[in-house]
């Protein structure tokens, strides 16, 4: 894997999620398959570097 690639983000929520470049701030991520799920698509799989920012949820709150 090349040093400069650069994983895309548009999951706010995460705490590794740069939300204004809409980029992930991990060197690299972790992919897994989700169980049962044999559709073909993108929600076979997910993200399981993903860390809960619960910051991010109150601004969120309070921006409404």
């Amino acid at each position: 894997m090349e040093k400069n690639q650069k994983i895309n983000c548009t999951v706010s929520s995460c705490a590794h999620n740069n939300v204004q470049r809409q980029e992930c701030q991990l060197e690299q991520i972790v992919i897994t398959p989700t169980s049962n799920n044999t559709s073909k698509k993108s929600d076979e799989s997910k993200c399981s570097s993903y860390k809960n920012d619960s910051s991010t949820e109150v601004i969120k709150r309070y921006e409404k």
